[in-house]
């Protein structure tokens, strides 16, 4: 049918050679995935289509601002890139983002969990909101404070645990994949090179930002302190609603356990937040919506260096439960703001694995 159908097997036999994996009937595992490297001169890339805009822009970029007699050249220590997370380096449509899926796992289908009243109703309206494909703008909002109180009271320890049995769980609306597998093949194969180019990775996402923690961790190259996310209030077991400013820990009968919501990390937040914890401007960023936007902006614009974004567009209805109207949509918002569009469809071989399809 494309490139991907022509290429496939062919790819399959180089899966060993090139990235030091065995084969897998199905979705390349954790520790696979884990396994994609890169070469700095970019060589061995496995999972893109090398004659594609989007690659030839990245590749052509990297080498330039690595260059240091080029006039473009990027000192290391300014060499900063951003990535959104779900649906950007893993899938947010089975049939959502990890994170609300998680959230109504916890609030309607958890037996040792009671929600609120006001919190369990919430979480229908999500998920009907989800099942019907229309999600209202306030949502965002709205959902990232009934999350943050169905894991209120949780240690870190019992939140992590949570996040990691939920990631066993089947990825809805595709064949062989798990929630933990998730991850978009050509998307880490970007950060692998973008390291090997000693870029500064960091992730600047909508999801709690512990979540984001558990889901990488073992799998794509980021330092712990370089997650960017939704916030909760982290409290002392005992310190119920006192001030921290009045409250001390107590040595002998407190743990940390999550608190109430704090900030969201999209749109306008994402930028705040970068500026805060990063401290630096970046000169490379990669998303895929609306929400990014502002990053993408802030990214290419009045920057000292040469600086690019990157939008990928969910066009692939085979390999992904893409949807060709918003696909579209966000190409014409590539030309619009100048970011450069990637083509799940035609920039890449394959998504999660050559044996990962939509569910029929």
């Amino acid at each position: 049918m494309n490139k991907k159908k022509l290429c496939a097997a062919l790819v399959a036999m180089s899966f060993v050679v090139g990235t030091g994996m065995s084969m897998n009937v199905d979705a390349a595992s954790r520790a696979e995935i884990a396994k994609i490297s890169v070469k700095e001169n970019g060589s061995n890339f496995q999972y893109w289509n090398k004659d594609s805009a989007s690659f030839k822009a990245l590749t052509s970029y990297v080498k330039d601002v690595t260059n240091k007699k080029s006039k473009n050249y990027i000192p290391e220590e300014d060499r900063i890139a951003v990535f959104d997370m779900d649906g950007t380096l893993l899938g947010e449509r089975t049939p959502c983002y990890f994170e609300w899926m998680m959230y109504l796992e916890r609030a309607l289908n958890d037996p040792t969990y009671t929600p609120s009243k006001e919190d369990r109703e919430y979480a229908l309206v999500v998920k009907k909101a989800i099942e019907n494909q229309s999600i209202p703008e306030d949502m965002e909002g709205k959902e990232a404070k009934s999350q943050a109180s169905v894991f209120a009271g949780m240690t870190q320890e019992e939140y992590n645990a949570f996040v990691k049995k939920f990631m066993e769980t089947p990825a809805e609306g595709l064949t062989n994949l798990k929630r933990g597998e998730e991850f978009y093949l050509p998307m880490a194969e970007v950060v692998s090179y973008l390291k090997e180019n000693d870029f500064d990775i960091w992730i600047v996402s909508g999801s709690d930002r512990d979540a984001q923690r558990v889901l990488m961790d073992g799998v794509l190259p980021i330092k712990r302190d370089h997650f960017i996310g939704t916030d909760i209030m982290t409290i002392a077991s005992g310190q119920g609603n006192t001030d921290g400013l009045e409250y001390v820990y107590d040595k002998d009968k407190d743990t940390l356990v999550r608190g109430q919501f704090v900030l969201k990390d999209v749109k306008m937040n994402k930028v705040s937040n970068i500026a805060r914890e990063i401290g630096r401007q970046p000169v490379l960023a990669f998303g895929n919506s609306s929400g990014d936007a502002s990053m993408f902006n802030y990214t290419i614009s009045k920057n000292k260096y040469k600086a690019l974004a990157f939008s990928l567009c969910c066009d692939d209805l085979e390999d992904d439960l893409g949807n060709i109207k918003k696909a579209d949509k966000m190409k014409a918002d590539c030309q619009k703001n100048g970011w450069i569009p990637v083509s799940m469809r035609d920039d890449w071989k394959t998504i999660y694995g050559y044996n990962v399809k939509v569910a029929k």
